[in-house]
């Protein structure tokens, strides 16, 4: 059980960018109540729908655990979005950063908690109504956002983990990257490590 100091210190509204919610009654607000209890697509589902709903809820992690930090990721602290000395993100979109161009930690995640929202509000790629197919990028859409979004993660437990520890929320921390590996059973670092490798060149 979590103690009240952690409580306090991931409060629920101390988020970089306001969560994303679901509305109660609908078919995402019941698969995201199992999502929580379980990564594995539950039996009927549709995969699209179950993945959707898992990218919104590592969108509010993200949220959550870079809201408990930010304050101290700045441009002097910061002035390079990396994930240690052998990873360096940079960023790149469809409108004004055509090649991939160096930038701050906090700027970098400005424009990707933008661009994320952009994607999940958009119908064409989120379609929220029952019965409106996803489009056949959906999966590679969503494979594009998660990707991203970890590298946030990495960030911020290479970079930050110490001041994360000082406040005794390492734990949460931790488990969000369990999350985000899919449940691999691994150590963080060596799971970190390995992910880091994979997905966030």
């Amino acid at each position: 059980m979590s103690s009240p100091f952690l409580k306090q210190v991931f409060n629920k509204d101390k988020t970089f960018r306001p969560k994303r919610k679901f509305e109660p009654g609908t078919q995402r607000f019941e698969l995201h109540k199992r999502a929580q209890a379980s990564l594995n697509l539950p039996p009927g589902e549709e995969l699209n729908d179950w993945v959707a709903v898992h990218v919104v809820d590592f969108f509010n992690r993200i949220n959550l655990i870079y809201g408990t930090i930010s304050d101290g990721c700045t441009e002097q602290s910061c002035p390079v979005m990396s994930g240690g000395p052998k990873y360096e993100y940079r960023w790149q979109d469809e409108h004004r950063f055509r090649k991939p161009t160096a930038l701050s930690a906090p700027r970098y995640m400005d424009l990707l908690m933008d661009w994320v929202e952009v994607q999940i509000n958009n119908e064409d790629v989120f379609p929220t109504n029952v019965g409106t197919p996803f489009p056949k990028s959906f999966l590679q859409a969503a494979r594009k956002i998660l990707s991203r979004l970890f590298r946030v993660f990495v960030h911020v437990y290479i970079h930050h983990f110490d001041r994360i520890a000082q406040m005794g929320s390492e734990a949460p921390v931790q488990r969000g990257l369990g999350s985000a590996s899919e449940g691999s059973g691994q150590p963080v670092p060596p799971a970190l490590k390995d992910m880091t490798a994979r997905m966030c060149r």
